[in-house]
């Protein structure tokens, strides 16, 4: 499959910050998502507030069942996320395994998607 696309619910337990100075603040949030679309499944992810997360997914990518990593990596500006996640080469199992590539989030609307692929720099 050559590109998936669909929605995901989510939900965050954001921890107390372990630094907070000159107005920046970090912390660490686990977020959990459910997957719809191309891609069903559930995922676990242990995010720096500083965007910054890696996530496991489980489930299935097109029909084919497996796991596989994520690196999220993102910046934050004025409220307006630039967010590219891509799955670490080699973490794909089972029927998953060699997958590759990158996808985009997109949270407009109050909803959350994903798109692919991320654009390159």
């Amino acid at each position: 499959m050559a590109t998936a696309r669909g929605h995901f619910d989510v939900t965050a337990e954001a921890e107390p910050p372990y630094l907070e100075q000159d107005g920046n603040r970090l912390n660490h949030d686990i977020v959990r998502k459910k997957f719809s679309g191309d891609m069903t499944g559930r995922s676990e992810a242990r995010m720096v507030a500083a965007y910054v997360a890696i996530e496991h997914f489980a489930g299935l990518v097109g029909g084919k069942s497996g796991t596989f990593a994520l690196k999220h990596s993102g910046t934050m500006s004025t409220g307006e996320a630039e967010l590219c996640v891509t799955i670490i080469p080699d973490s794909g199992t089972g029927e998953l395994k060699g997958i590759s590539g990158s996808l985009q989030i997109d949270g407009s609307d109050g909803k959350h998607a994903f798109t692919p692929p991320c654009e390159k720099p």
